[in-house]
């Protein structure tokens, strides 16, 4: 799920952008055009951190082709962030008073007199409309054009091994404009895309799980291999179902019924509504009812080579399963991106909150923090404001590359989920046992042996890293409100002494040992399209399932919206039966399972490899008593949908 920009890290410290501007001076480029011309309003953000003095390759021919955004701040952007915050905060006498869409646009929106004003800038620069939404008013045009209209100067910079084009100094637009524009995006043409937080094998080629497998938690014991931890582990199961992870988060009776719940990805699996109902017949989920189901898709798709179409659509099933075996009752809106792109990916989030078409989002997508431009994080924020005006609450997977570090050399967490606006949902390895009874969870993270060639034991115990739940505290976000007294101050002022946002927000299983199961056509090596299954985890499985827990405590709640859910989960903590407070050493002794995987992902043709999978060892994060950088203030336990009857 990782993108191919370069590991800068997007924020940075007045000290360090002050050599970056004396070298851009020294280079003869002017700050933000003549300071004797009509005054201008800096636009924060939308000079990327990367297009520095010493990467600059000179000037960007006039001629070259800019597609932009220009997101329109609306007539109170203050005011739109004081409303969101009082409407989500259990303690506001504005808790719970949701505005209808319409309404939200009416009081928070741009003004026609704004969008025609910023029109009117842009086309007297040189720039051609293209497209005018409630959010922005998308141009193009040649650099000759966007310099004159952004007050800035384009140069080519070096960025890892490629170049790309970037504003030499901050854009800026007319004082006159008086504050309609939030921010621009598309000045710089590095590529500004997610990928799909997965374990997910190539849709388009089969995948299968070998055996043999537990039916659940410990049932089938490895007794012929050889010890971990000083005992015999289970092999891993073969994929857990609807009944036992209801049962694991305390569903109770309640099954989402007249709740809304919103999936985004990209693109769109053309087999999901088959799938899905096989799925739910042969695994015991109630059976899809006619209409539960529904797809908002655009009219065409780009880019589907480079964003891989194809991977996209085992997550759409992953997701659209999950929520459904959790919430068997709830309406389920997939809503399609046209490409994995940030602009795109906004689009579909925007669709949601513009219709109101649901009240819960899942997003098991995004990007590490490095790569979160300011301006595009000014982009999303306002939609999961204007989401949170309206009762409307966004989850997103929290990462699968644990401190990403092992990924990509530096420590940092993941976007969007490092929004303070937001619930990022991080991940575990959960124990379901005999009875649909829950056992225990870990903090996801695994360490993976192989069976030597004798048999008689696990070459380099416990082996190396390879994934778990991301987490860790942001770099460039300020610790939101709901996150202070509960977050520990160690890992609040890790990155700076003021505070910052930590991530995750709350947790529920993703290891793919302790994973799901899943029902997709795939690709068989005869060519054959079939309908097969598999064992599956990532957060991408964490952010379905806690969508479809909330969906639950929503039904439980009379059918009330929670809307943004931080500040009541944060509020609920520590009560008595609400949260599994998830640790890496539950049991007190070190925990593992054994897996054997067909060496080429389909039959035994080609052999088998055995190894053993250690749980609770997600690289330098750690599940311990009490929040935590790995699942948050833990999972829901059985009094956690229970909690919403009080209110």
């Amino acid at each position: 799920m990782r993108s191919n920009r370069a590991k800068v890290r997007a924020g940075v410290s007045m000290a360090a952008t002050l050599p970056m501007i004396a070298g851009a001076l020294a280079l003869g480029i002017p700050t933000a055009h003549a300071a004797d011309g009509p005054a201008r309003d800096a636009l924060k953000g939308t000079r990327p951190a990367w297009a520095t003095a010493k990467a600059d390759k000179g000037a960007t021919s006039n001629d070259a082709q800019v597609k932009a955004r220009v997101y329109l701040a609306g007539r109170d952007a203050a005011g739109l962030s004081a409303y969101a915050k009082a409407v989500s905060d259990p303690n506001s006498p504005l808790y719970g008073k949701f505005l209808s869409a319409k309404k939200a646009q009416a009081r928070f929106g741009a003004t026609k007199a704004q969008v025609a004003a910023v029109k009117s800038w842009l086309k007297s620069a040189g720039l051609t409309v293209t497209e005018v939404t409630s959010h922005y008013v998308a141009v193009s045009g040649d650099v000759a054009a966007a310099e004159k209209a952004f007050g800035t100067q384009f140069h080519n910079f070096a960025k890892g091994s490629k170049t790309y084009r970037a504003p030499a100094t901050t854009a800026s637009a007319p004082a006159g404009l008086q504050g309609a524009v939030l921010t621009v995006t598309g000045l710089d043409n590095a590529p500004h895309k997610a990928h799909h937080k997965d374990q997910l094998p190539p849709p388009d080629a089969v995948f299968k799980n070998s055996g043999p497998f537990s039916s659940y938690y410990g049932s089938k014991v490895a007794s012929t291999l050889p010890d971990a931890y000083g005992q015999k582990v289970p092999y891993a199961i073969k994929g857990y179902t609807g009944k036992q992870l209801r049962s694991a988060y305390g569903a109770g009776g309640y099954t989402g019924k007249h709740v809304r719940i919103a999936i985004t990805d990209a693109y769109a699996s053309p087999t999901i509504a088959f799938d899905a109902g096989k799925y739910a017949v042969k695994n015991g989920d109630a059976a899809w009812k006619t209409g539960q189901l529904h797809q908002v898709l655009p009219k065409n798709y780009t880019k589907t080579e480079e964003c891989g179409a194809a991977g996209w659509y085992g997550e759409e099933t992953l997701d659209v399963e999950a929520v459904h075996a959790v919430a068997p009752a709830a309406d389920v809106t997939y809503v399609g991106a046209a490409s994995c792109y940030d602009d795109d990916l906004l689009d579909s989030l925007s669709k949601i909150v513009d219709g109101h078409l649901a009240d819960i989002v899942s997003n098991s997508w995004g990007d590490i923090e490095a790569n979160q431009t300011p301006d595009l994080l000014a982009a999303y924020d306002q939609v999961f404001q204007l989401g949170a005006v309206q009762g409307i609450g966004f989850y997103f997977s929290s990462g699968d590359n644990g401190d990403e570090v092992a990924n990509t050399g530096v420590k940092q967490v993941d976007t969007p989920a490092n929004s303070s606006w937001v619930t990022a949902v991080g991940g575990t390895s959960l124990a379901v046992g005999k009875g649909d009874k829950y056992q225990w969870e870990t903090g996801w993270g695994t360490e993976k042996a192989t069976l030597s060639a004798d048999g008689k034991s696990w070459t380099n115990f416990p082996g190396a890293y390879t994934s778990g739940a991301g987490g860790g505290t942001s770099k460039t976000v300020p610790q939101p409100y709901y996150q202070k007294n509960i977050v520990p101050k160690t890992l609040a002022t890790a990155n700076n002494a003021a505070g910052n946002r930590v991530v995750p927000d709350i947790a529920a299983i993703a290891d793919p040992n302790t994973g799901f199961l899943v029902g997709q056509t795939q690709t068989f090596p005869d060519g054959t399209e079939q309908y097969s299954e598999y064992r599956i985890g990532g957060t991408s499985l964490a952010a379905p399932v806690i969508a479809a827990v909330q969906a639950l405590a929503q039904e439980a709640r009379g059918g009330k919206a929670l809307g943004f859910a931080n500040p009541a989960i944060y509020a609920k903590y520590g009560k008595n039966g609400v949260f599994h407070d998830v640790t890496d050493n539950p049991t007190g002794s070190g925990l593992a399972v054994a897996r054997i995987d067909f060496v080429n992902g389909f039959d035994a043709a080609d052999g088998l490899a055995t190894s053993v999978r250690s749980l609770g060892k997600d690289s330098s994060l750690s599940a311990v008593k009490g929040y935590d950088d790995v699942t948050g203030v833990g999972s829901p336990a059985n009094g956690y949908v229970q909690s919403y009857r009080r209110h």
